[in-house]
C-alpha cells in the first residue's frame, strides 16, 4: 500500500500540493540598493508555510553562484539577478511572478 497525502487525499505518487502551491503564490521580484551602490535581488510574496523557503533559497545561490539569505519571509540575493531569478522560478513551476 502505498503513502496518502494528507493535504490532499491522494497517493504519494499522485499527490499534486506543491503544483497546486507554487501556481498560487504572488510573487514579486524587486531589485534594491544597498550601501556603497551595491543591488540586491528581493523575492517576496512566498508563502512559507506552502514552500519551504530555506531549500529553495539554497536552490536559488546555487544556480545563480551568489550569496543570499532569508530575512523576514523574503529571499535576499546579492547582486542585480532579476531576470535568471524568473527564469528560475518560471522553470521550477512558479507562474505569478511580478517585476
Amino acid at each position: 500500500m502505498s503513502e496518502i497525502c494528507s493535504k490532499c487525499g491522494l497517493p504519494k505518487e499522485l499527490c499534486i500540493c506543491n503544483t497546486l502551491f507554487k501556481e498560487h503564490q504572488n510573487i514579486k521580484i524587486l531589485l534594491e540598493k544597498k550601501r556603497f551602490g551595491k543591488f540586491s535581488t528581493i523575492v517576496d510574496g512566498i508563502n512559507s508555510k506552502d514552500i519551504n523557503l530555506k531549500d529553495l533559497c539554497k536552490r536559488l545561490k546555487a544556480y545563480l553562484a551568489c550569496g543570499g539569505t532569508i530575512k523576514n519571509n523574503k529571499i535576499e540575493l546579492q547582486g542585480n539577478q532579476k531576470p535568471k531569478v524568473i527564469n528560475f522560478l518560471k522553470r521550477q513551476g512558479f507562474e505569478n511572478i511580478e517585476e
